[in-house]
């Protein structure tokens, strides 16, 4: 299972494809597919690339709080 839930929560909520991310962000499908599946776990650089298109926090990203704002002051 995947480390990111909320990763993929926000793909299906903003209608993005995993194409889209990797044309967008640079990261390629196969990373993302491997991150869905639990095969690998993105590197922080990665994280923070896909906190920052998303304009949430890793740790949102992460699971680790249910505000995607807690970044923000």
């Amino acid at each position: 299972m995947t480390k990111i839930p909320k990763l993929f929560e926000l793909m299906k909520e903003r209608g993005i494809s995993s194409k889209k991310l990797s044309d967008d962000t640079k990261i390629s499908t196969g990373n993302i597919s491997d991150w869905k599946s639990g095969r690998s776990q993105p590197s922080l650089d990665k994280m923070r690339i896909v906190a920052d298109y998303f304009d949430v926090s890793i740790d949102y990203l992460m699971g680790r709080t249910d505000n995607p704002d807690s970044h923000k002051k």
